[in-house]
């Protein structure tokens, strides 16, 4: 890795200015305000050992909008990681391929070690349970288009122990000033306590809920994740905990009219599809603001 070399590994390495930036920059992109030759010439290598729809797919786009090209790995069983090569020599070698590469992989710091062999930037697309600095700042963004990012209540709901969507927000949440989080999850699946410490270390208040009933009149931002089936003992504990943890029409009247619901999306039935047509829904344009904010992130790491 040059000394001089981009990466974005993580909202932890950034500091407010630079998220800010990259918030900034995605707006303009949002607003139509490029030429679309910003990246011509360039190629990005889109490496995912995971599957994954959005994310791919809105990194090509965004490439593709600011007038660069894709390379794309296509499936693992196809390619040498098959045969055994290690994820640095594959890194290496696509190095030579590429002007960047965004890697999306199923272990925790898969990222971090392709940035230190790489000759060329690294965007992390997702690492394991890990951090998710794109969906992060789309999530940061799309807020910030309701709001002021300051003196807040955010609730975060679902499967706040392995979601790594929430895991990176919170981490991110921390660069702001007054940012109250209120957890909302099923025992066992709250935030796990070594986040829960760095969080309060970097004085955020943090407040557990039972039920969202509770919390709900509140509440500024309510973040929904998907509760895993896989994560529970028998399919009636997973049922009756969907039920008690479902967003529909009637608890959002409990809500104040300027409160925002986003969800990292695919959902399951956490959210009911009656309240997609309330205000208060902000998750597919949460999804469609995923474009401009990796226009931002690759215009960052890319532009000569």
């Amino acid at each position: 890795m040059t000394h001089d070399q981009k990466n974005i590994l993580s909202v932890r390495d950034m500091d407010r200015e630079e998220i800010d930036a990259l918030l900034t920059a995605a707006a303009k992109f949002d607003q139509k305000k490029f030429t679309g030759h910003e990246l011509e010439g360039k190629i990005l290598a889109v490496l995912f050992f995971e599957p994954s729809t959005r994310t791919r797919m809105s990194f090509a786009s965004a490439m593709m909008r600011l007038g660069g090209k894709i390379l794309n790995l296509g499936s693992v069983e196809a390619s040498s990681i098959a045969k055994g090569e290690t994820l640095s020599d594959t890194i290496r070698v696509i190095s030579g391929y590429a002007d960047a590469i965004v890697l999306r992989h199923p272990k925790e710091g898969a990222a971090r070690l392709a940035s230190e062999v790489a000759s060329v930037p690294v965007i992390n697309g997702g690492d394991g349970a890990g951090q998710h600095p794109s969906q992060t700042l789309l999530d940061l963004f799309t807020i910030r288009k309701s709001m002021k990012l300051e003196n807040i209540d955010i609730g975060l709901q679902g499967d706040l122990r392995y979601g790594r969507t929430v895991h990176s927000l919170a981490a991110a949440l921390t660069k702001y000033d007054d940012i109250r989080l209120h957890t909302i999850a099923p025992e066992g699946l709250d935030l796990p306590s070594h986040l829960k410490q760095d969080l309060t270390d970097a004085g955020m208040e943090i407040i557990v809920h039972e039920n969202i009933e509770e919390t709900i009149p509140e509440l500024d931002v309510l973040y929904v994740t998907r509760l895993q089936r896989e994560r529970f003992p028998d399919p009636a504990a997973f049922a009756s905990f969907a039920a008690t943890y479902r967003v529909t029409p009637e608890l959002l009247e409990m809500a104040k009219p300027s409160m925002i619901v986003l969800h990292p999306l695919p959902r399951v039935d956490e959210i009911d599809p009656a309240v997609d047509k309330m205000p208060c829904a902000k998750y597919f344009q949460q999804a469609h603001y995923g474009v401009p904010i990796r226009m931002a992130m690759l215009n960052e790491v890319m532009r000569s």
